[in-house]
């Protein structure tokens, strides 16, 4: 098995005449558990490994990836790097002799309390069975399934200058779902969907609350059957923290990614509203919205210390006081126009290129208390955990649905409300933002699979938002 030393070995060997040269090695240990039904389905795990090199030379870039490790594996993708160079000299988008790459040196790694491959089997398959046996509380119960998903990231990087850095991330996902049925209607409860929490081991599983949550989840889901649909007009909404995550992720993250400003995503995943000469001037939000850029942060989920081209990872507002500021562009993006960016070019697996990725993109606190939010509210709806989500090309029109609601009515919770959904336009919506909830409702959530780029990369992110109340918007229920 070739090792880390043996891989820079290989690439120094081949070293080529170059302004710049870098050689990423990334290994991946990923391990899925499911039960259904009291069944456990067949667990799959997956494991790969392999590098990429990078070159700059000239006013051109280039980079080749191979799952071979050996010399010859390594001589290979150096001369395709190379002749990919020389090619981009007649197309470039940017003059690359002027982009200064990162040279850094140092380390990261997860927190984890208890290693995934520590716990015996016996014990992972255990939890997820009690929390079927804990959701199975009526014959209304239709569909139980609980799951662990674990991966460990090991990734290396190297720069013909002689620097380099390593860093190790590791995610344990617990994820429950429970469907009640009545009269051909289904409703689903969970703990969240596509939202995972931060970095870490085993430990990550208590903390979500599993398997205990499991019985919550299926209670709901039950009294969702009798509920009546959430009603339809315009109105309050209070947004929870997993929600929030959502919101924050597709409504701001995605239109303020530099390269997707820049037209890089226009033929996948559409283009954004946002334009270069917004930063600086436009209002995004109101005046208690403040978006932070933190890799820096404990344990999130998209937490590092350097970004995959070897940026140190810096806190950064992106939105103070509702005022865009700066972009989430790395230092490619920051070389094509004059945004300022942040350390976020990330890649999903060892044959993808480094792009803008939105990262751990966080919702400062503010001062308000649940208590007072609800209190302030004469007419509105509080609604918890995403179901569905749609956004427009430009990332401007947006419509959300969610799992489970209940009406606010002259400062007080009253009716549990089924099918809650509602819809806005960026800049209106942010605009209304009416109070933030303090520290006590911060909740740190992410995603398991943000997807962009062209072939595809999925990536995880995280989202540490509180809770917080808009006003004036459109909601409406199932029926509509």
């Amino acid at each position: 098995m070739t090792t880390w030393s043996e891989l820079k070995n290989h690439f120094n060997a081949c070293l080529p005449m170059a302004d710049y040269a870098s050689l990423r090695f990334t290994t991946d240990d990923m391990e899925w558990l499911s039960v259904r039904n009291d069944v456990l389905e067949p667990p799959c795990s997956v494991t790969e490994k392999g590098f990429m090199v990078t070159v700059i030379n000239g006013g051109g870039s280039g980079y080749a990836a191979s799952s071979d490790l050996s010399a010859t594996g390594m001589k290979k993708a150096v001369q395709k790097a190379l002749e990919w160079a020389e090619i981009s000299k007649k197309f470039p988008l940017v003059d690359w002799s002027k982009v200064k790459m990162p040279e850094s040196q140092g380390g990261y790694a997860s927190a984890v309390e208890r290693p995934w491959r520590d716990v015996p089997v016996e014990e992972k398959v255990g939890i997820l069975k009690k929390a079927n046996e804990l959701m199975k509380i009526s014959d209304s119960i239709g569909d139980r399934v609980g799951w662990l998903q674990q991966s460990r990231r090991e990734a290396w990087h190297y720069t013909a200058g002689g620097n380099e850095f390593f860093q190790v991330f590791e995610h344990v996902f617990p994820y429950l779902e429970v469907h009640a049925n009545k009269n051909g209607e289904m409703l689903r409860r969970s703990n969240g969907g596509n939202i995972a929490p931060g970095q870490g081991g085993f430990e990550s599983v208590a903390r979500s609350g599993c398997p205990e949550i499991a019985r919550t989840l299926a209670e709901e889901a039950l009294e969702l059957l009798d509920a009546p649909n959430c009603p339809t007009g315009t109105m309050d909404i209070l947004i929870d923290p997993s929600q929030m995550a959502l919101q924050v992720h597709e409504s701001i993250g995605h239109p303020i990614e530099v390269d997707r400003i820049l037209g890089d995503e226009r033929n996948y995943a559409g283009t954004s509203f946002v334009k270069p000469e917004m930063f600086g001037t436009y209002q995004y939000g109101s005046n208690l919205l403040n978006i932070v850029f933190d890799p820096t942060a404990n344990n999130e989920r998209a937490s590092y210390a350097f970004d995959d081209e070897g940026r140190p990872g810096k806190r950064e507002y992106l939105i103070r006081d509702g005022l865009l500021e700066r972009g989430l562009g790395g230092t490619i993006s920051e070389a094509r126009c004059p945004i300022p960016g942040v350390a976020n070019s990330r890649t999903s697996r060892w044959m993808r290129p480094p792009i803008d990725r939105i990262g751990n993109l966080n919702m400062e606190p503010g001062t308000s208390s649940l208590e007072e939010m609800i209190g302030s509210v004469e007419k509105g709806v509080m609604v918890k955990t995403n179901i569905s989500w749609s956004i427009d090309d430009s990332r401007n029109k947006f419509q959300f649905g969610c799992e489970w609601g209940r009406l606010i009515e002259n400062g007080k919770l009253t009716t549990l409300v089924k099918k809650p959904g509602y819809r806005g336009i960026s800049a209106t919506f942010w605009r209304n933002l009416k109070m933030v909830g303090g520290k006590s409702t911060l909740a740190r959530n992410g995603l398991n699979s943000c997807g962009k780029g062209e072939p595809n990369q999925c990536i995880w992110v995280g989202h540490t938002t509180p809770w917080a109340l808009f006003k004036d918007v459109e909601v409406f229920g199932g029926d509509k």
